[in-house]
């Protein structure tokens, strides 16, 4: 890796993105950059929208130009106070801050071929109501992201443990293949598991066996489980028995049809681990 492209925004995830970026920018030594996309949107709403009607429009280009402005220097403190964190934290390279306007599926699309990782977090400026629901906007990133996103919970924590989400799917083998070989793991204890129906339990051992054979000798500890039943109610239990700080896991794998009828496992597993995840697609 040599890039890491960091998302973040006012709340209080983008001081948990902040730490978990300087965690892996200096465990692999590598570059961060720092975005800040002002959404369109917010100068859209019916509220500035009716403002030309009742201002009349000079003096609603005023007011609109002043908005403009202070959003602009929201931007240039959110970047700076997360340059800042990044450093306290242990990062001494220099940081590129980028700020864009527009919406920030479409930013990242111009950014992300720069980058190998995205890092963003669970949620945006609105995560003290509907708490339990995902930022829309993480959703979008990780649907239509090249590269794997590691999405930040909204507090930091050390990692001791990370668990693979296993299914044998390409997106799993990049995972299983990231913690391979990446710097990122050394002295992390990481666990395995994969969840089988019934039917398919030999299929399902043999694949798990299988990536067992693979992190064997490139992990300082490795554990591998298999368990039966629905694949993310299993997953959820054992991050919180077993005090997991780190899940990945493919991302989105199933179609649009399945995911409409009966959910994705991707966004069950996101919102009932209250821990970081890195998701491949």
């Amino acid at each position: 890796m040599r890039r890491l492209l960091v998302c973040i925004d006012g709340s209080q995830y983008g001081i948990s993105c902040s730490r978990y970026a300087a965690w892996i920018a200096s465990r692999l030594e590598i570059e961060i950059e720092v975005v800040y996309v002002t959404d369109l949107r917010q100068f859209e709403v019916p509220f500035v929208a009716d403002l030309s009607g009742s201002l009349g429009l000079q003096p609603f280009q005023a007011v609109m130009g002043q908005l403009q402005e202070l959003e602009k220097k929201k931007a240039e403190v959110t970047l700076g106070q997360a340059v800042k964190l990044i450093e306290k934290n242990g990062y001494s390279r220099s940081i590129k801050k980028t700020h864009k306007t527009g919406f920030l599926v479409d930013s990242l699309k111009e950014l992300e071929d720069e980058a190998d990782m995205i890092l963003l977090g669970k949620r945006g400026e609105n995560a003290n109501f509907a708490t339990e629901h995902l930022g829309s906007t993480m959703e979008r990133v990780a649907r239509a992201a090249t590269k794997p996103c590691f999405v930040a919970s909204r507090e930091f924590k050390s990692t001791k443990k990370a668990l693979i989400s296993y299914d044998d799917s390409e997106s799993c083998r990049k995972a299983v293949q990231f913690v391979k070989s990446s710097p990122i793991f050394k002295g992390i204890e990481i666990h395995v598991v994969t969840v089988s129906p019934n039917e398919k339990e030999e299929d399902r051992l043999k694949r798990l066996q299988s990536a067992e054979s693979e992190l064997q000798d490139s992990v300082d500890l490795l554990t591998c489980q298999m368990f039966h039943g629905e694949a993310a109610p299993q997953v959820i239990e054992y991050v919180k028995d077993q005090e997991i700080d780190l899940l990945l896991m493919g991302a989105y794998g199933h179609n649009r049809i399945r995911r409409l009828i009966i959910g994705s496992s991707t966004t069950e597993m996101l919102r009932g681990c209250q821990v970081p995840s890195i998701l491949f697609r």
